[in-house]
């Protein structure tokens, strides 16, 4: 695939460690909901250290954004990315991504493991088509939830939040387990999509099939 070079026109602050990037959009660039590219850096540093990061706008919109998750202490190419303002340039390689829609059911997610879902979910919504849809949302703390208004605006009661390490009211607490999901979930014979860290995903994704979730009833990614 072509690479694409972009010109950043925003960045903002989504929770105390995420950000949002806008660019422009190349024309004939492409891309499915729930899909990802690899970036770079466009300084002589960096040009070469591709990162995976998933598209959270629409396919049809006239933009590209980015929701990203930093990590400073890493001192890597998200450090990087704290440091750009807008006008800096970014590279775009390949297109790519497990995670597609394939029909209603349940979406499993934990901390930056939402990001695939954020396009999903915009683009059922403009579809009308986000009833009978459920997202699980695993996170630390409330402080880490992302995009928390825009998916209780989206999914109401269908939006349901678990915090690991914060006891708030309205909020499950702990972690995800078969009890849990027995709890939220009424029909295990549905599609389950599960994104996250590789421990959450072996996690999940067992627990699940013991509740006789099928295998090609399962669409994961691990983030």
């Amino acid at each position: 695939m072509e690479n694409f070079t972009v010109k950043i026109n925003s960045i903002d602050n989504l929770t105390h460690d995420v950000l949002r990037f806008r660019t422009n959009k190349p024309l004939g660039f492409d891309f499915i909901s729930g899909q990802a590219t690899n970036i770079s850096i466009n300084s002589p540093k960096w040009i070469k250290e591709e990162r995976p990061f998933t598209f959270t706008c629409l396919p049809a919109n006239d933009y590209l954004e980015f929701s990203i998750k930093t990590y400073p202490k890493h001192k890597g190419v998200t450090n990087e990315l704290l440091k750009l303002k807008p006008n800096d340039e970014l590279i775009l390689h390949e297109v790519f991504g497990a995670i597609g829609y394939k029909g209603k059911g349940v979406f499993i997610c934990g901390g930056a493991g939402v990001t695939p879902f954020i396009s999903i979910f915009r683009s059922l919504k403009a579809k009308k088509e986000l009833e009978d849809n459920v997202l699980i949302f695993a996170n630390k703390t409330k402080f880490d939830i992302i995009l928390e208004e825009e998916f209780k605006l989206m999914l109401g009661d269908s939006f349901v939040n678990i915090l690991a390490e914060e006891k708030l009211k309205n909020y499950h607490y702990g972690l995800i387990t078969v009890e849990f999901l027995k709890s939220i979930v009424a029909n295990f014979d549905q599609y389950f999509y599960i994104c996250g860290p590789p421990p959450m995903i072996k996690s999940v994704e067992s627990q699940i099939k013991s509740l006789g979730v099928q295998n090609e009833q399962i669409i994961q990614e691990t983030f």
